[in-house]
């Protein structure tokens, strides 16, 4: 703001505009569990409300810009919401815009837009969600933010941590890939800036005086004074306090304020301009290590992700009835999404019981998901007119695939791959004679039976016959893999129960009636994006073949398919790519960190050869071959307190499928192992096929690229290691994985201005038993309490880390797509409308996020990840594009111009 309220024409100093906010910074759970702080949230809004309501000198507060704040209160004093819509509508108390403050680099960018759209939905209700991109202690922030802001209508955001050293200036132009930008307001020394304002006037112009020169040189005009902090009260004086203040000096002019109305005239002119992301460590702590602590929660929010995004909405939006698309239980899970996105809670820096419940969350997000989709693949596979197994595709991009598929007979299609034989139906092998049983083990097993006619994934009842004579109760069950809902199960166990009444002591026979079937693994091509095909099996162009070496040779085995070359190592484990050795090789070092931050030991042990290796053959081919790897390895047991050194000596055995398929260049590998030790991290060594200056790896609805080093300072090593989404690439390699958010380019080679590196490090597991740590050698002050939390250190848990390997790879999402979105296979009866090929959705020119049904009608979110435009093709769909609110942009017919970076939401009433 401009100076106020005293002539300086005679070359005085102008007075500073002091603007205070108060706010509280309230950590949903973190060192404490939910139910604990929520205990004090009730409490602090309880004192606030009142504060506010009574004692207009206590002008605003801010409650964090996170509407979970406001529904974990209301749920439990629910007879205070007039009062709090009241203070909101008043601009009083400000809320929003988010439902939970997230971290954003470790949710997927749709449950970004997620969070967003549910709180502004929530501050709705309110009178409104605030206007500013509030964002005070993420760790760090994803390139696209300005433009998700920009797109909700916001024009300022408010950031702490990341911003690099190149800013000097508390206020700068943050623009997006894309080129949208907001103005964000840079808090130096963060959002506690202003806490624990003292009761005393004198105290409060010199704490001002002071920050005022720890902070003068980034000011560029009036100085925002933050008064909160984790967890704080109100300060019930501040009012009174800050009125004392500004009578008794004419240095400052200190403001009782909101965020929106500060920003409203800040400074806009001249600023200095940061495209992309902001991850620096140059003032603040970016805390970079969370991207890799409690692995298995960020492999169960990879899963439930993808469960959600990939499967349940598209699949309910494209083939349920628009009038059934289930919302609420969607919205349910979503809940659930959202609030793990919280950082203390999807960056697992907390306490056993939060992550504990983290998971659960994740779990049950995962079941609504998974049910959901099975039950629009039921209302798919109804609809189909021919009988017979159909192939379903959920990626906008048509492909083929491996699938797995249960056929009639026992001959194999040509080009597939048998599989070794199941048992049949309850476990009971094929071509067995009647079971006889009493009439009691059989009422017994009647009531474990469920009321429906699926047994398995490919098992359904096709007819249930009885008969009765003399001798006993004869009952004929029928089996096969079409799918069918005609069968009166629940009837039919009525009938047996009532005949078995009447005859406790008859002797009942039971025949099963299974025909011959065949497990196989089949090639398919050409399934249309997001749509299906009859089964139609080829012979694949380039089937993938398994050499060994001779009996007592120790020579390679060697899968290839024409397309790629794996030669897997008998003595070391390893195995190379199309000649490039070296994949595979795990290094396990020592880690003296905490949750936040990893940190060498003192003295480390590095361990990199396994002690015995033992390589055998699963599969053969054509269509698939797997080798598997155990090798065993001798780790330290953990760090010692003490002397800070790895000490003590486990064993451990580590198992990993290296697997090949026909037709494609993609290696895919799975690394299984029970973690014995404390205090390490395990990362898999993969060769770059050339040297790499940097690595490009996917965040929210872009593509990053990142140099070989990150700016620090002596408070936090600079660390450069790196989360990815869904994938990375460097040096003509592309990894993609389930939830291995961290990398790091190693074995760095060359002059400081021609840095290459020769190797990506993906970490499989950080495993470390404090929640914080005092002098750790990477970051020698606590970034959280001292707590010792056993979880954090996995050990005895069960670690499957799942990643694909590419040469070469031209188009990463469809890698993913390949590696990760398994195509399904859906057994049709027959008789519905729906003709043997079809698509529900055509989406060309762009990678799509989201397919859902809002407002009534289909919603299909897309980005261009790209340097160059793009014309995004929806076939013959019409209808608008529109904004993260819904707000309409411009109408749509067929098709519409997305610009290098962009991302856009296509909303049509098909």
């Amino acid at each position: 703001m401009g100076s106020a309220g005293k002539d300086v024409s005679a070359g005085q100093t102008p007075q500073r505009h002091i603007a205070i906010v108060p706010h509280t910074h309230w950590d949903r759970e973190w060192y404490e569990p939910y139910q604990s702080f929520r205990l004090r949230l009730v409490k602090m809004l309880d004192r606030l409300i009142p504060l506010l309501e009574g004692d207009p000198s206590y002008a605003k507060f801010l409650l964090d810009g996170q509407m979970a704040v406001v529904d974990d209160y209301l749920e439990v004093r629910p007879e205070n919401e007039g009062r709090i819509r009241a203070l909101a509508a008043a601009g009083r108390l400000s809320m929003g815009p988010w439902y939970i403050l997230m971290d954003e680099f470790l949710v997927s960018g749709e449950t970004i837009v997620r969070d967003l759209q549910s709180g502004l939905l929530r501050g709705a209700a309110f009178g409104g969600a605030m206007e500013v991109g509030y964002l005070p202690d993420m760790f760090g922030h994803i390139a696209q933010m300005p433009q998700i802001l920009r797109s909700a209508g916001f024009e300022h955001a408010v950031v702490w941590r990341g911003v690099p050293s190149v800013i000097d200036r508390s206020g700068f132009v943050w623009a997006a890939p894309d080129g949208s930008s907001v103005r964000a307001e840079y808090l130096p020394t963060g959002y506690g800036n202003g806490a624990s304002i003292p009761d005393d006037a004198k105290a409060l112009v010199r704490r001002v005086a002071d920050h005022e020169k720890e902070i003068g040189d980034f000011l560029l005009d009036g100085m925002l004074f933050m008064n909160g902090t984790d967890h704080q009260e109100p300060q019930p004086w501040l009012g009174r306090v800050v009125a004392e203040a500004n009578a008794l000096q004419d240095d400052y002019v200190l403001e009782v304020t909101t965020l929106p109305d500060y920003l409203a005239t800040a400074p806009t002119e001249g600023l200095k301009t940061w495209q992309g992301e902001l991850r620096s460590g140059a003032r603040a702590n970016v805390l970079m290590g969370v991207a890799s602590n409690r692995v298995d929660v960020k492999i169960a929010a990879a899963r439930a992700e993808r469960a959600l995004e990939r499967f349940a909405e598209p699949l309910c939006a494209l083939y349920g009835a628009p009038e059934e698309f289930p919302d609420r239980l969607l919205d349910l899970a979503w809940r659930e999404m959202v609030r793990n996105a919280a950082h203390d809670s999807s960056c697992a820096c907390s306490v056993d019981e939060v992550v504990d419940a983290v998971l659960v969350r994740y779990a049950e997000a995962f079941r609504i998901a998974d049910g959901l989709a099975g039950q629009a693949l039921g209302a798919l596979t109804r609809s189909l007119a021919e009988a017979g197994p159909t192939v379903v595709n959920v990626s906008a991009r048509p492909r083929g695939g491996l699938v797995e598929v249960v056929i009639a007979g026992t001959d194999v299609p040509a080009g597939g791959q048998a599989l070794p034989d199941e048992p049949g139906a309850f476990g009971i092998p094929r071509g067995m004679g009647p079971l006889t049983l009493d009439a009691a083990t059989v009422r017994t097993i009647l009531g474990m039976l469920p009321n429906g006619s699926q047994i398995d994934t490919h098992t359904w009842i096709q007819d249930v016959h009885v008969e009765e004579d003399e001798s006993g109760i004869d009952i004929t069950i029928a089996f096969g893999s079409e799918e069918r809902f005609d069968v009166p199960i629940a009837s039919i166990k009525q009938d047996l129960y009532t005949r078995l009444g009447a005859r406790p002591d008859a002797t009942v026979r039971i025949k099963i009636d299974q025909p011959p079937v065949r497990r196989v693994l089949a090639r398919v091509n050409d399934v249309p994006g997001f749509g299906y095909t009859a089964l139609a099996p080829v012979v694949p162009a380039h089937p993938v073949t398994v050499e060994e070496p001779d009996a007592g040779g120790d020579g390679p085995v060697i899968m290839a398919n024409g397309l790629v070359t794996v030669a897997v190592d008998r003595t070391d484990g390893t195995f190379s790519l199309d000649g490039v050795a070296g994949y595979g090789r795990l290094v396990d070092g020592g880690d003296h960190g905490d949750s936040y931050n990893y940190s060498p030991p003192a003295g480390d042990v590095v361990v990199d050869t396994p002690d015995a290796v033992t390589v055998t053959v699963g599969d053969r081919g054509p269509v698939r071959a797997m080798v598997t790897v155990v090798a065993r390895y001798t780790w330290p047991d953990h760090v010692d307190g003490v002397t800070r050194a790895r000490t003590g000596e486990v064993d451990v055995e580590v198992s990993t499928d290296i697997e090949v398929r026909a037709d494609e260049r993609v290696v895919r590998v799975v690394t299984r192992f029970v973690n014995p030790a404390s205090d390490h991290r395990l990362r898999v060594h993969l060769p770059l096929p050339e040297p790499a200056e940097g690595s490009d790896a996917e965040c929210a609805f872009a593509v990053v690229h990142r140099g070989l080093e990150a700016e620090g300072r002596v408070d936090e090593f600079g660390l450069p290691t790196f989360p990815s989404r869904r994938f990375v690439s460097a040096g003509g390699l592309t990894v993609a994985h389930e939830g291995l958010l961290e990398y790091e380019l190693v074995d760095i080679e060359g002059t400081p201005s021609a840095r290459r590196a020769k190797t990506m490090a993906v970490t499989l597991l950080r495993s470390t038993g404090m929640l914080s740590r005092l002098g750790m050698a990477y970051r020698p002050l606590p970034a959280g309490p001292l707590t010792p939390v056993e979880g954090l250190q996995l050990r005895g848990r069960t670690i499957e880390a799942r990643y694909a390997l590419c040469l070469g790879c031209d188009d990463p999402y469809a890698l993913v797509d390949d590696a990760f979105v398994a195509l399904d296979v859906v057994y049709a009866s027959g008789g519905g409308s729906r003709p043997a090929t079809g698509s529900a959705l055509e989406v060309e020119g762009a990678e799509v996020s989201a397919v859902r049904r809002a407002a009534g009608m289909l919603e299909v979110r897309v980005f261009n990840p790209t340097e160059r435009a793009s014309t995004v093709s929806v076939g013959a769909r019409s209808g608008w594009l529109v904004d993260l609110r819904g707000r309409t942009l411009e109408p749509v017919d067929g098709s519409f111009e997305l610009r290098p970076f962009g991302i856009a939401t296509f909303r049509s009433p098909g």
